[in-house]
């Protein structure tokens, strides 16, 4: 898959599948921009590419405000004088059965997981069309599908897919792809996190018998940002062990 040389933004790859999808791409010769909230973490990835060999820079942003997607892009274009691959990693989930969900926790999960990324999608498509080629990959979710005590999460991952399609019928003239990557359950801090009873029962509704990692996301990035997928836009690719096939 030959990325090499390529530029990308992959937001919120301070820690977990984000940083999994930077390394991937980072090892496959791509020139990469390592974006989180938290300054420490992007400093800590930074780092650790860097002794790696590998060509990166960081920026510490909020790409759910317009100032910090602007500034993110104009890092990319400062640094390297173009950008190549936007991936809109960046995401959190507030967990809640609706009607006991609050107003702030709606809108909170909408901005990071949706308007972060039509703000980062503005601001690198000018760019992206002057120099006819680019590749957007947006990170949705099997959750999309729907799932109890999810609703503001579910409804921002399903809105991206569909932001996404027709970001791929707008861009095709200019040679620019547009997909999604649709995650189930993968080996985070977040899942991590969760009690041991809880993993196991979450495990057993994976038919591939196991949970994903960061890598086979990054994997799956990485085809949607080479060459080779040049004629792939406006799809939906479920990286999930087969989750998306069943109802839990």
């Amino acid at each position: 898959m030959n990325v090499k040389d390529r530029v990308a933004i992959v937001t919120g790859s301070g820690q977990g599948i984000g940083e999994g999808i930077a390394r991937t791409l980072a090892g496959g010769g791509a020139r990469v921009v390592v974006n989180d909230l938290v300054p420490e973490k992007v400093e800590e990835v930074v780092a650790d590419f860097r002794a790696a060999g590998f060509d990166v820079v960081g920026q510490s942003a909020n790409v759910a405000t317009a100032e910090g997607a602007e500034g993110l892009v104009a890092t990319a274009l400062d640094t390297y004088g173009r950008v190549d691959i936007l991936v809109n990693n960046v995401g959190m989930a507030r967990d809640g059965w609706l009607a006991k969900m609050s107003e702030e926790d709606w809108d909170t999960v909408l901005a990071v997981n949706l308007k972060s990324q039509f703000l980062c999608c503005r601001a690198v498509a000018p760019h992206m069309m002057e120099q006819k080629s680019g590749r957007i990959i947006n990170i949705s979710s099997r959750a999309w599908l729907g799932g109890p005590g999810q609703a503001n999460y579910a409804a921002s991952k399903g809105a991206v897919i569909s932001l996404t399609r027709t970001l791929a019928l707008e861009m095709a003239r200019y040679g620019i792809t547009a997909n999604c990557i649709a995650p189930a359950l993968v080996d985070t801090p977040l899942f991590r996190g969760l009690k041991e009873e809880v993993r196991e029962r979450l495990v057993k509704t994976i038919p591939a018998g196991r949970v994903g990692t960061p890598e086979d996301i990054g994997n799956a990035a990485l085809f949607l940002a080479a060459d080779e997928s040049s004629y792939v836009t406006g799809q939906t690719l479920y990286v999930c062990g087969g989750r998306s096939l069943g109802a839990s």
